[in-house]
């Protein structure tokens, strides 16, 4: 395999997951009684980019469907962090009724309702049914289509340029990386400014985020990766941001780069010497990666071992992505977790891929009143801590298993 970016052949290995099925092909009644696709997750180092991206094996409209049940609204956490983004970006850029607002992958409509209300036009781009129905309820208008250079000249014809192009956790679901940063290049107006925020390569290895792989993941981006690609592609980075987003994450902001009126932050060259004293550029600093994952599997596995053998009850909360791989990891089925309670009605009723666990309502919980409860969206545990604070009412403790297990 080559670089999705600069076509480099990839011999560095960072982590081997074995197989698993897509994280968010999540099952219903008939799925169970059919065979599941099994893909190998693996994830190389371009050793000339530093991009670091999984094998190709699943494309990208097998891996976002129709029925595609990741819906951001269900997270207050997240809701707040978008209103407060659009507040910031409004003011910075004087977004006004004469500007456009364009959410790639847009999901449901969580950040752009935000922008509607502030009577400012926004279109969403969203290849997903499932959410960009959503969306369409809110009275925001979405494009169903996966974004590229074609899509953004169409959106141009259609609509016009836009003053800001907004792409929160998308890079990383984008297989042609190079495709996808020029279609922003072209989208943008002459001094228009495109917003970017994803995970930061340094907190996954540093904090253990292994779970966060998986095959809608097609790359985990260091800064110093991203600044490549968006050269490459005509972007110009002018300022980047640390958020504790997603177990901590990036937000860049670029503009075309004949825009030389836009000033770069010194906040940019800070971050680019910082990642290459950590060692981004240097093979040994990805050698480990695979040694501590296989340490918190194990750890999961024996505390689930050791609480049956107690006769105690553990249940899972959030049906999400990263608890998919973390359970597929370490071969967790349902006679060690009976069931993953979540507050989303796509997902209650079926099952999570590969260890087809069922998912259940929260109404579960105080009928059953588990001894443990272990949150696989730990990016989120003070929020879900909060959310079910009655459950310490039973003695009922908190587990998360990233970067280690901890015990609450």
């Amino acid at each position: 395999m080559n670089c999705r970016h600069c076509q480099s052949p990839l011999r560095l290995s960072m982590i081997n997951l074995g197989t698993a099925p897509p994280s968010n092909a999540y099952l219903s009644e008939k799925d169970l009684h059919a065979p599941e696709v099994w893909y190998p997750l693996r994830v190389l180092v371009c050793e000339t980019c530093w991009l670091v991206q999984t094998e190709d094996y699943a494309k990208a409209n097998e891996l976002f469907d129709a029925h595609y049940a990741y819906f951001s609204g269900y997270s207050s956490s997240w809701l707040g962090h978008c209103e407060r983004y659009v507040d910031t970006v409004v003011r910075k850029l004087a977004l006004d009724q004469s500007s456009l607002v364009v959410e790639v992958a847009s999901n449901d409509g969580s950040l752009l309702q935000f922008v509607k209300q502030r009577g400012i036009p926004c279109l969403g781009v969203e290849p997903t049914h499932s959410t960009a129905q959503v969306s369409r309820d809110r009275g925001i208008d979405v494009v169903e289509r996966f974004f590229g250079t074609e899509l953004a000249h169409e959106l141009i014809r259609n609509v016009g340029p836009a003053d800001l192009v907004v792409a929160n956790n998308v890079m990383a679901h984008v297989p042609d990386v190079n495709d996808f940063a020029r279609g922003l290049y072209h989208l943008l107006k002459p001094r228009g400014v495109v917003t970017l925020e994803f995970p930061h390569l340094l907190n996954l290895i540093g904090g253990n985020q292994f779970d966060t792989i998986y095959h809608e993941h097609f790359s985990y981006l260091s800064f110093t990766a991203f600044n490549a690609i968006a050269r490459t592609n005509g972007l110009r980075v002018t300022n980047v941001e640390h958020l504790e987003t997603h177990g901590g994450s990036l937000r860049v902001y670029c503009s075309r780069a004949e825009a030389i009126d836009h000033q770069v932050a010194p906040s940019v060259d800070s971050l680019l010497q910082h990642e290459q004293e950590s060692g981004i550029t240097d093979p040994r600093f990805y050698i480990g990666v695979q040694s501590r994952a296989e340490r918190a599997k194990d750890d999961l596995l024996s505390f689930l071992l050791t609480v049956r053998k107690e006769g105690r009850l553990v249940v899972g909360y959030g049906a999400a992505a990263k608890g998919n791989t973390l359970l597929n990891f370490a071969g967790v089925r349902s006679d060690l977790l009976p069931y993953v309670v979540d507050l989303n009605p796509a997902k209650q009723g079926k099952s999570l891929p590969g260890s087809r666990i069922p998912i259940a309502g929260e109404d579960r919980l105080r009928t059953d009143r588990p001894d443990y409860i272990v949150i696989f969206p730990w990016n989120i545990a003070t929020e879900i801590r909060r959310q079910i604070q009655y459950v310490r009412e039973w003695g009922c403790r908190f587990v998360v298993a990233i970067p280690e297990l901890r015990i609450d």
